[in-house]
């Protein structure tokens, strides 16, 4: 049942990835509020954010335990990175995503991705692991 629980979990964080980067793609305007000004090439910053989390979604979902593994810690590092973005956009007076209330939401969402994706890429690792000693 733990096996099955944490496949389900990297699919659904494959998944998420994946629609979340297209959506970067699809919808650049609605991620530029969030790039920090100090940053140059704003665009190009949501567009390579973007094909990041479709590539990791991908790479999560499609390919064998190894490589899934560097999924989930890939999505795991780009929700780290995420993170500030998203505390100062929910301390913000007018957050990107809307209300203030639905920015503290999607920070507890990220707080739980960051989780999800480490116990994740533990479980996989662990996994593999076990596999060799078989």
């Amino acid at each position: 049942m733990r096996v099955l629980f944490w496949v389900i979990v990297s699919i659904l964080l494959a998944v998420l990835m994946m629609a979340s980067g297209v959506y970067h793609l699809w919808n650049p305007e609605f991620y530029l509020p969030i790039v920090p000004s100090f940053l140059p090439f704003p665009l190009a910053i949501v567009y390579l954010s973007g094909i990041v989390e479709l590539l990791l979604g991908i790479v999560t979902l499609f390919l064998n335990q190894k490589y899934t593994k560097y999924g989930v810690f890939g999505i795991y590092v780009l929700m780290v990175i995420f993170m500030p973005l998203h505390v100062t956009d929910a301390l913000s007076d007018q957050p990107v995503i809307g209300s203030p209330m639905a920015a503290y939401i999607r920070l507890v969402f990220q707080f739980l991705l960051i989780w999800l994706s480490w116990k994740s890429y533990k479980f996989t690792s662990l996994a593999k692991a076990e596999l060799k000693h078989e």
